[in-house]
């Protein structure tokens, strides 16, 4: 098994490929991740790549709300697909914790974008996951899997 954070990069790659290439979406499933991820992980690998393509409207719509004085368009392009996967995993992947999706996509903004990107990324998921689990999009279970200062008020 290969490190998550790993997987996460090659979807980003694979992400960044299709943005750019004008290929269809299979094309970087076969040449991006299918060679670099290892079978135990393939199956997130693809949900995430496949999922985070598929919602890209609503995931760019909910990025959009947190961009105060910003245009979609401007933003780096990393940027924006970096948050396009968290939001996918926060919305997508029950059994990832809130706080373990946000901390990857702070550590690959990073590491792949500019120095402040961290800081952006973490402003705009951190506002987006609230209102998420507020509107009851983001359906976390089990004991650890969501931070409690972002959890309904019952």
């Amino acid at each position: 098994m290969m490190n998550r954070r790993k997987v996460r990069e090659t979807v980003l790659q694979a992400l960044y490929a299709f943005e750019l290439s004008g290929d269809t979406r299979d094309v970087p499933l076969k040449m991006i991740i299918a060679p670099q991820v290892e079978a135990d992980d393939k199956v997130f690998a693809e949900k995430l790549y496949l999922r985070t393509i598929e919602r890209h409207e609503e995931l760019d719509a909910e990025i959009t709300k947190r961009l105060a004085n910003w245009d979609l368009t401007r933003l780096a392009l990393i940027d924006k697909i970096v948050l396009r996967m968290a939001l996918t995993e926060l919305i997508e992947f029950p059994d990832i914790p809130t706080k373990v999706s946000i901390n990857e996509a702070i550590e690959i903004a990073k590491k792949f974008s500019t120095g402040k990107s961290g800081m952006f990324v973490n402003g705009i998921l951190d506002s987006a996951c609230q209102d998420l689990v507020k509107e009851g999009r983001i359906n976390k279970t089990g004991r650890g899997l969501i931070d409690t200062s972002t959890r309904k008020n019952s």
